[in-house]
């Protein structure tokens, strides 16, 4: 079993998700290969010299942002700390000290508007899947984050007290959030269309076993050439934070719908568009 194997079952057993795990072996095998490339021999340990090489090659090369720097540092500093923890190395080398300083954004991060959010519901609406419907309704306005959605399970929600249980949220949190009437008028119709299906997931492929990120993206894509604008499953979650807080939902009751762990992400939503900044500039 290589490095990059021994690791991910590191993760594993660390109960990271899967999603996280792959991020993770991404940027180390990014890492790996920029290794390879650069010095041409085999990989055996974690050197601060080449760390800091590796950063640098990120800025000037690869022109990478703070943001996507910070990304493949996090998953450096998890690969350090399992290669010390399994012996390879005695030494940290790389810690979250060494994150790129971001410029903190102002503008709110939503960027699509409730007309556009409409008309993409109701694009998918017309072409008849009541499964698709319901999780673009879900995302749009429970304010999920797509794997929560796609985790979820036939005893995880109560249309009496309109509660929904997301138990694989980040961070394995489990919290309560609430569906508004579009949100359970959709889940109940597509409920009724599924039918007896012995799958446990709510949203389910047409042979019947949990519906996937890959088949979720191909739909979005779809649509958004429909549309002719690019909407992701992660725009609808921050249309949501937005237009919550627009219809006077405060920021704590938002970050709770959200599943935010830092109050300051939802303050976000409360700043103005990056549209309404741009009209106020050109009044200057």
């Amino acid at each position: 079993m290589n490095l990059v194997e021994r690791l991910r079952h590191y993760l594993k057993d660390d109960d990271k998700s899967e999603n996280t795990i792959k991020g993770y072996i991404l940027n180390v095998n990014g890492f790996l290969k920029w290794f390879d490339e650069s010095k041409d021999m085999e990989f055996s340990m974690l050197h601060r010299e080449n760390v800091k090489e590796y950063i640098s090659f990120l800025k000037t090369v690869k022109q990478s942002k703070p943001k996507t720097i910070n990304t493949k540092i996090n998953a450096l500093v998890k690969f350090n700390e399992f290669l010390v923890e399994k012996g390879h190395q005695q030494d940290i080398v790389i810690t979250k000290k060494d994150f790129q300083k971001v410029q903190q954004q102002y503008a709110s991060l939503a960027k699509v508007e409730q007309k556009d959010v409409e008309k993409f519901r109701q694009l998918i609406l017309e072409s008849e899947n009541k499964r698709n419907y319901s999780l673009i309704t879900l995302l749009a306005y429970a304010g999920l984050r797509i794997s929560e959605a796609l985790n979820l399970k036939m005893n995880d929600f109560n249309f009496v007290s309109r509660e929904i249980i997301v138990k694989d949220g980040k961070g394995d949190k489990s919290r309560t959030v609430f569906m508004n009437d579009k949100v359970k008028e959709s889940l109940q119709s597509y409920i009724r269309d599924r039918g007896e299906v012995e799958s446990e997931y709510l949203f389910i492929s047409n042979r019947g076993k949990q519906l996937d990120r890959t088949t979720v993206n191909k739909l979005f894509k779809t649509f958004s050439n429909r549309l002719q604008k690019e909407i992701t499953p992660h725009d609808l979650r921050h249309f949501f934070c937005s237009h919550a807080i627009n219809k006077g939902m405060s920021v704590h009751e938002v970050a709770n719908q959200a599943g935010h762990s830092n109050i300051h992400t939802t303050l976000l939503y409360t700043n103005p568009s990056k549209q309404d900044l741009i009209n106020k500039m050109n009044q200057l």
